[in-house]
Parts: structure tokens; sequence; C-alpha cells
């Protein structure tokens, strides 16, 4: 989650039925050395939880943003994980359930 200056070379959004996005970026913006790392807002909807889940699984996969780095990648674990799909997080979930998976299997 540490910020990543750079120039965006390639910027898809995803989108389609209970899909929103919110940003302000766009293929060749150049992200300062400071900000707020927070690039772009991916929110799904769906009539359950595991439609929802679906839906933001594909939009992960159709994000397309190059050039710099992103937490794309650490939200497709997020959504892969068993206690997650469950419903059994909480605020600590992420050191207490996935640093540990990923450190010791």
């Amino acid at each position: 989650f540490i910020s990543c200056p750079g120039k965006i070379s390639s910027f898809h959004l995803p989108g389609g039925p209970g899909i929103r996005i919110d940003t302000h970026i766009f293929s060749g913006y150049r992200i300062p050395s400071f900000y707020d790392s927070l690039l772009a807002k991916l929110i799904t909807w769906g009539r359950d939880r595991e439609e929802a889940i679906v839906r933001m699984k594909r939009a992960l996969e159709e994000f397309v943003i190059e050039g710099v780095k992103t937490t794309i990648p650490f939200h497709q674990y997020v959504l892969e994980n068993e206690y997650f799909r469950k419903g059994d997080f909480y605020t600590s979930f992420v050191e207490e359930k996935l640093m540990k998976e990923a450190f010791y299997d």
C-alpha cells in the first residue's frame, strides 16, 4: 500500500451491471510523488454477497492500470480467501489471516 508515483501507460475501466468506479486518473496521467494512494474506488453490487463477489472478481480481472503498481493483486487474493468468502472477517483480518497465510503456507 506504499505510494507508487509514475505515469499510467495503459488504463481500462471494467463495466457492466452492478459495477461502479470513482476515479480521477486516465491513460497518460502522471502520479506525483506525494499523493493519496487511492487511485480508483471499485464498488460492486449484487442481489446477495456471492453475486457481488463474483462481479468484483470479474471487474478486477478486467481492470487495467499499467505503469504503476496497484493493490489489484491483493484484492484478488482477499476474494479467494476462504474466511472472507464465508464472511468471517474483522478489523485485524489482514494481519491475522492473510499475512500469516502468505508467510507460512
